[in-house]
Formats: structure tokens, sequence, C-alpha cells
């Protein structure tokens, strides 16, 4: 009996073959597509409901690709030919606040906007803030490891995870990791969970790692450059003074007015670039204060707010910058990092790329933690050769200083090429050879991450 069959008559109407349906399946926000439809879109309401889908998914040899919103840009959660969708957005639960204890236990479904306004409740919070709070649930932040604005200060969500459930690809349930402050038994295969893009398991809930809700004040700070190297330079140097910013994104010129444009707001002048820094707690002031002076000694032109809705309303400038970028065409947004003393050195790198291939590449930067989001804008559905080539140089400038392929987007398939030249060939075949222990049958995103054999 066909996958597809098995599936209908175990799970019924959770089992979704609409031509509409399957098409959305194919592509996330990376601009790429599979080749071809999967089978069908799974919306799994419960863990048996995961269960179920993956012992038929082992039983008929069907790959299975998890996904969640669909908001991913490394092309991991995109579902092809014979794929089975099996989709986690419907489980959206808070099982469980201990603010006493500083965790709560979710499903993946849920958002992380909705988590943090049902956690104020309690009076704690999520840290992990991508600029697609919106939009990005916590199983596809823990499928790719993300990051976002706060991460500098607060983490990453590595750093905001204590557990995870995870269904094997055979349907079997681990617990995996702890709800304690401290645990070291064993191998920590939570954070090996973590970033793994859906290639050792389904994550069908996590404990998470609370904070208390941060007192005092909050002050954010609008900085203009004549330029992105002397933005990328004063970010820099706020770093080495030792000052900790909850926020520091830079963007440069050609990015502020994609956004400007889309906003409705007036134009920047030619090559401004802006860093848009917020300080919080007890010390927002003082550090916000030892911060503008920084910034000015290094040619900015600042504008300090002490307003919590004002602040807001100057980093929803950064929040837009990807609506857009895709208002100027389709988009690859890449996502390198690399240490926080070379983020001059990088954008001097893509500026030589610019030249070179004759490309403008607007760039956003998390300039508290040294990760840059270079876009490169096309026509069309698939990137051309030359913006490849472009890619291809600018990844191997990041790795060239110190820094790595991808900070929070993953792999997935667009950058499974560069993986074995980051990693070196022994790393790369033993992460290979953890894949297959979780997973012998390599069904679980097959094709994400690691190049299929030949």
């Amino acid at each position: 009996m066909s996958a597809l069959r098995l599936l209908q008559e175990a799970l019924g109407p959770l089992v979704d073959v609409d031509d509409a349906t399957l098409e959305v399946a194919r592509a996330d926000r990376s601009g790429h597509a599979a080749v071809g439809r999967p089978l069908a879109v799974v919306h799994a309401q419960t863990v048996d409901d995961v269960q179920q889908t993956m012992r038929i998914a082992t039983a008929t040899r069907t790959p299975v690709v998890v996904r969640g919103a669909g908001t991913g840009l490394a092309g991991a959660a995109n579902a092809g030919e014979g794929e089975i969708v099996l989709s986690t957005r419907r489980m959206t639960a808070v099982l469980e606040v201990r603010p006493d204890d500083l965790l709560a236990v979710v499903e993946p479904g849920i958002l992380n906007a909705d988590l943090n306004d049902q956690l104020a409740e309690h009076g704690v919070w999520w840290a992990p803030d991508p600029a697609s709070r919106d939009i990005s649930t916590v199983g596809g932040n823990i499928a790719t490891g993300a990051g976002g604005l706060l991460c500098a200060k607060y983490g990453v969500v590595r750093d905001a995870v204590l557990g995870v459930d995870l269904v094997l690809a055979d349907g079997r349930l681990l617990h995996l990791g702890h709800r304690s402050v401290k645990g070291v038994t064993g191998l920590d295969l939570t954070s090996l969970v973590i970033g793994s893009e859906g290639t050792l398991g389904v994550v069908v809930g996590a404990t998470l790692k609370l904070r208390r809700l941060v007192p005092g004040d909050v002050c954010t700070v609008a900085a203009t450059f004549p330029g992105v190297r002397a933005a990328a330079a004063a970010s820099a140097a706020i770093t080495a003074a030792g000052v900790q910013p909850a926020i520091m994104e830079l963007m440069d010129a050609a990015s502020l007015a994609a956004v400007h444009t889309l906003l409705a707001l007036p134009a920047p002048a030619s090559e401004t670039a802006q860093l848009t820094i917020r300080t919080d707690g007890p010390a927002a002031a003082a550090e916000v204060a030892t911060i503008v002076g920084i910034l000015q000694s290094h040619g900015g032109v600042t504008a300090v707010s002490h307003d919590r809705e004002e602040g807001e309303r100057l980093l929803a400038i950064r929040r837009s910058m990807h609506p857009a970028i895709s208002a100027l065409g389709t988009a690859l947004i890449e996502d390198v990092s690399v240490p926080r003393s070379a983020m001059p050195a990088m954008f001097d790198e893509i500026a030589r790329i610019e030249r070179e291939f004759g490309l403008t590449i607007p760039t956003v930067a998390h300039a508290g933690d040294g990760n840059l989001h270079p876009n490169f804008v096309f026509e069309g559905t698939e990137a051309p050769a030359h913006v490849w080539a472009a890619a291809d140089e600018l990844f191997r400038a990041a790795i060239r200083l110190g820094g790595t392929l991808t900070g929070e987007h993953g792999i997935g398939v667009l950058k499974r090429r560069w993986l074995a030249d980051e990693l070196g060939d022994d790393q790369w075949q033993l992460q290979r050879q953890i894949a297959a222990v979780f997973d012998p049958l390599g069904i679980l995103n097959p094709g994400k991450v690691f190049e299929p054999d030949a």
C-alpha cells in the first residue's frame, strides 16, 4: 500500500493534498523552490500524529521534510517530488510556564511574538528575537539555530533551550536535556539537535530557558554615518569599549534607502549608513551616553530616545528590511558571520565584490555579534550564475576573516556545496555519520545540509 494511502487511513483529514498547499510547501523565503511537488502535507496536531507519520514513512521508505511557518532562508524546509511534508504549525500550545524555575514547555508551532505575549503575563520572556519574530516559530528557531537582534547581550537559541522532545525517523519519542539549571549527564544531544535543520528528528516540544522582564529604562539611539565602513568601525569600537547594548543593528546605504522607500520616509543622503542601538536595564541611560560619545567620535550624527514606543518606531526601520528588499525583486538573503573586530574588513570585501561583479548588495548586520546579511537581488526565480559566483566570493571572504558561512539561517540547500570548505573533509564526514545514526534510512530531509551522494 502506498505511503499516501496509509497516511490517509491513519490520519484522515490531517492529510492535505490540495494543489495550492503542495505548491506552497515547495518553497520558503529564500527564493528557492524544490523540484516537483510533495505527496502530501500532514498537518500534525499532536505528538502521536507525528509518530504515526514517521512510522509510515519508515515502513514505506518515504522521505519526510519537517516544516513550520515556511519562513526559512536556506531552502531547508522545501519539499519536492515524492516527499511527505510534516507540518508542526498547528502545534502551538504553551504547555507549562514556571516563573519560579524560569522555564516554559511549549509546542514547536508557536510564533516567537505570540509566545512572549503569553509569557509577559507571568513577568518573564524568551530572549531569541529574530527580526521575523511575528512570523517565525520556536520549532523553526530550534531547527536553524536562529539568532536575531538581541543575541549580543542575551544569546542565541542554543543558549535559551534546556531540552527538546524529539521524534526519531522510526517514530520513537526521546526526551532530551533537562529542566534544571545544570545538567551534564551524558552527551549533550539537545545542542546537537539545535541547528540540525530537520536531519536528526522532529522537534515536537521544547523546554525553554526564560528570563525575567528587564527592569529599568530602555534607551534607543539612531546614528547616521557618511559611509558603511565608518558605521562598522563605530560598532566595533563600542564592543571594544566594553559596553553591552541589547541591540546594535547596522544598515548600509542601499538597504536604508530601500526601507525608506517602502515606508514612504524621506530619502536619506547618498551613501548614508545607520546604526540603531538599544540599551536596557538600570544602567541604560549611562550606557547610551557612553555609546553616543563613541558614535560621535567616529563621525556619527545621533538622535536619542528614552521612550519605549519611539524606540520601537526606530527599530521598525530595521525590521522592515526583508519586505523592502523583496520589493526590489527576488532576493538571495545571505548570512555570514565574522569576529566583531573584522566587521569593517568584511564590508570592504562586500564593496570589492560589488565592484568586481557589477552588483549592488544591500547589507544589514547584527553589528553586536558580527552577523551580516548581504542581499543579492535579481529578476526571475533562480539566482543567475554571476550571483552565485559573487556569493562564492562572499563566503570565502568571511571564512578568510575567521568567520563562518552562516550565523543563524542554516545551510539548507543553498549553502551545502560550501560546507566541507569550512568544516574540512574529516569533520564533514563525521557529521554525516552522526546523522546516519539518528536516521539510518536517510529519510529525514534528504539532500539538505549535506550534498547528496553522486
